[in-house]
């Protein structure tokens, strides 16, 4: 979204890309490996580049839509080939394995979704938040921003917080395969 805004910084970081070895975070990967929570490198966005756009605040917002939005709009196409797939006859050695794969496609997709609307720095649903806080509030909570990744890992460590977190990404994930019309697990 950046780049189409005109901030060409995401291409010459070399971050407009599927290949997925281009975000990777090391650390995170490591991470990800040992303690089931990881991360990959932020894209780099650089509003003052904004051409296509003149409301800066407001790139920034599109710019942050664009994770999650994306997210759900992968999640619904996971679901749509997991319905195409149950109309169609495939022997079960080649519709398992695929059914597996669409089940899961979409509910990671939902999952990092909503995890990315938490409105905790440095997450996607902090940007949006900060387009409709007032400058004065907003001034006020940057202060903790170097603390966003602590609340983080206690969201993900302290059950009361993950239950309601598996709570939403199921919730969603049914709404989403109800609207679709296919059976999850």
């Amino acid at each position: 979204m950046a780049y189409r805004l005109g901030d060409p910084t995401p291409k010459l970081y070399g971050r407009l890309t599927l290949n997925p070895i281009a975000h990777i975070d090391i650390i995170g990967f490591i991470a990800l490996l040992l303690v089931h929570f990881g991360w990959a490198k932020p894209v780099p966005v650089n509003p003052l580049l904004f051409r296509r756009i003149k409301n800066r605040k407001l790139g920034m917002l599109l710019v942050a839509l664009a994770g999650p939005v994306s997210n759900f709009i992968s999640a619904f196409l996971f679901l749509i080939f997991l319905k195409i797939l149950s109309t169609v006859y495939i022997p079960a050695s080649i519709g398992l394995p695929l059914t597996i794969f669409f089940t899961w496609g979409a509910f990671i997709n939902i999952a990092f979704g909503v995890f990315n609307l938490l409105p905790i720095p440095p997450l996607d649903g902090y940007r949006i938040l900060e387009y409709f806080l007032p400058a004065e509030t907003l001034f006020k909570i940057r202060k903790y921003e170097p603390y966003g990744m602590f609340i983080l890992i206690a969201i993900i460590m302290l059950p009361p917080f993950t239950s309601i977190l598996m709570n939403t990404i199921n919730s969603i994930s049914f709404l989403m395969a109800k609207i679709v019309g296919v059976n999850l697990f």
